[in-house]
């Protein structure tokens, strides 16, 4: 068995910090709240003022960095996420907090955009979707492992531990973005201007609103999985860390899946048949969650589905933006973010008029499908050009 390529192991690792440092603070509001003497809904603002600047940052750090190195890129908002998660931990007051917050978002997307292409770079010809999702990889062991840790750590010590061990996966990013990610030449040819051109194009939009309104459709369920599972399917609430470790290892599996199929398929292909699986899993949350079996199955599979389309819809905005790749992959960092906020959005709607649990889920069905009409649409329209690249990399093999 053939190692993984140890040169993507820094990004993985920047993946594990930032997947931590987003996700844990969800478990920990309640302690931040009383640490800080506010309420619950106003430490949730902490969540909202990452969000805010991982989508005022993506673009912005991306724009005014095309023209360096990207290693040198990558060590510089891996230090500037490691800077102020550190002051996270000892941040004095809520206003304070709420600002440092905001900052520790803006190297979130940039990282990420950055992270896609070099990963990409790295890859070769055939294998790009398959290193995106093995950098994508830090993110879901974070949500395996890392964030029921660290949330069981912030419990029994304290919640500023947790900001504490987020900026040491930080430090442990760094060092390994210093020795092991190669020196990859920077575009020197364009500007920040230059760089938002991609959004002209059609084609660049398309990918937006799979991201935005299909990936959304997911969010339905995962954003009320705590009361689906408890009230609907009867798991006790102290069981609950254990049924997000199994979408947590849903996220490991499926990521890697989703890179794998959209290698060996194409990513037009994939997306569309990820988006239809989709919509079938969260039919069967709907009419199933009740059987308590089943609803655990659906939970691992929600979960593989929630990654999976990670890599495969990543090398579709690239293609849509070649000359603009990492601002493009920026937006589509942006594009997750939209997506967890419709999803949650439009989830709580049905909630609000006193259907059950499970009717969120039956949201996101319509969301998935009005994503996979789009996939399909888009497939019809640019897959042509993909079928043309898998040609000419067969010839090229052929020739070899």
């Amino acid at each position: 068995m053939k190692m993984i390529d140890k040169r993507i192991i820094p990004l993985a690792i920047g993946g594990l910090g930032i997947g931590t440092t987003e996700f844990t603070v969800m478990g920990l509001l309640p302690d931040i709240a009383k640490s800080l003497q506010i309420s619950i809904p106003e430490a949730g603002h902490l969540i909202s003022a990452y969000a805010l600047g991982v989508v005022i940052g993506a673009p912005i750090l991306i724009g005014y960095s095309v023209k360096f190195p990207p290693k040198k890129v990558l060590i510089t908002l891996m230090l500037l996420f490691t800077l102020f998660n550190g002051l996270s931990a000892i941040a004095p007051d809520y206003g304070t907090m709420l600002i440092i917050r905001f900052m520790s978002g803006l190297p979130h997307g940039a990282f990420f955009g950055v992270g896609t292409v070099v990963a990409a770079r790295m890859a070769g010809r055939g294998k790009e979707a398959f290193y995106i999702s093995l950098m994508f990889t830090g993110l879901t062991i974070a949500n395996l492992a890392m964030v029921p840790l660290v949330t069981y750590i912030g419990h029994i010590y304290h919640w500023r531990w947790y900001f504490a061990i987020v900026a040491i996966i930080g430090l442990f990013a760094l060092l390994f973005l210093k020795l092991w990610l190669p020196v990859i030449e920077s575009n020197q040819d364009t500007h920040f201007l230059e760089e938002l051109k991609f959004l002209k194009n059609k084609q660049s939009w398309f990918v937006l609103m799979i991201t935005a309104i299909g990936f959304g459709g997911l969010f339905t369920w995962f954003s009320y999985i705590t009361p689906l599972m408890t009230i609907i399917s009867g798991i006790k609430e102290s069981q609950m860390a254990y049924v997000m470790m199994l979408a947590g290892g849903g996220m490991v599996v499926g990521n890697l899946v989703g890179g794998i199929l959209s290698d060996r398929l194409s990513p037009e292909k994939t997306c569309a048949l990820l988006l239809f699986l989709m919509m079938i899993s969260l039919l069967g949350v709907f009419f199933l969650s009740e059987y308590r079996n089943i609803s655990l199955v659906l939970t691992f599979l929600c979960g593989a589905l929630s990654m999976s389309v990670a890599a495969p819809i990543n090398i579709m905005m690239m293609k849509a933006a070649p000359k603009s790749e990492m601002m493009a992959a920026a937006f589509m960092q942006a594009g997750f973010n939209i997506a967890n906020a419709m999803g949650a959005f439009f989830g709580g709607i049905p909630l609000e008029y006193g259907y059950a649990f499970n009717y969120p889920s039956l949201i996101g069905v319509g969301m998935t499908c009005i994503g996979l009409i789009i996939s399909l649409r888009y497939k019809y329209l640019y897959g042509k050009e993909s079928v043309e690249e898998e040609m000419e990399t067969e010839c090229i093999s052929c020739d070899k």
